[in-house]
């Protein structure tokens, strides 16, 4: 599928490759094996994790790269307690599925204004922010 609106690639940097069977009650594998878990639906006493914890997970790991770069290109340093706190919300509207996000952000000993800045930079450089831009509800807070 192509959308008018997406970019086209001109490097690919790395391609995850997951196989998942069971859906929110199977498991999901990485072709390199590193990645092997069971999957259960949210709100559940499974074993396993959901497809919420996974985004809410990967999104927060790459915020905080971007974080990084947005630090680097105001010069400032990232503090190595940086830390953020990632809640993806799964619900429904007139019967449709939906997500909603929360990014809380801490960047122990960095001014409101600078953290203020690096925080909008992050959502222009983060890819995951990129690709739910204007698909879901965020807010992100400063803590």
């Amino acid at each position: 599928m192509n959308n008018s609106n997406t970019v086209t690639m001109e490097k690919v940097l790395y391609t995850a490759q997951t196989r998942t069977t069971g859906g929110r009650e199977g498991s999901a594998k990485s072709n390199d094996g590193r990645l092997d878990i069971l999957l259960s639906p949210p709100g559940t006493s499974g074993a396993g994790t959901n497809p919420e914890q996974l985004f809410a997970a990967g999104w927060s790991a790459c915020y905080i790269g971007a974080l990084g770069l947005a630090a680097k290109k105001l010069g400032a340093t990232l503090p190595q307690d940086t830390l953020v706190d990632a809640e993806v919300d799964l619900g429904t509207t007139d019967g449709a599925y939906f997500l909603q996000a929360r990014l809380q952000v801490q960047l122990p000993g960095i001014a409101p204004e600078l953290a203020q800045q690096l925080v909008d930079l992050a959502h222009q450089t983060c890819p995951y922010s990129k690709a739910i831009k204007g698909n879901i509800n965020v807010t992100t807070h400063i803590i």
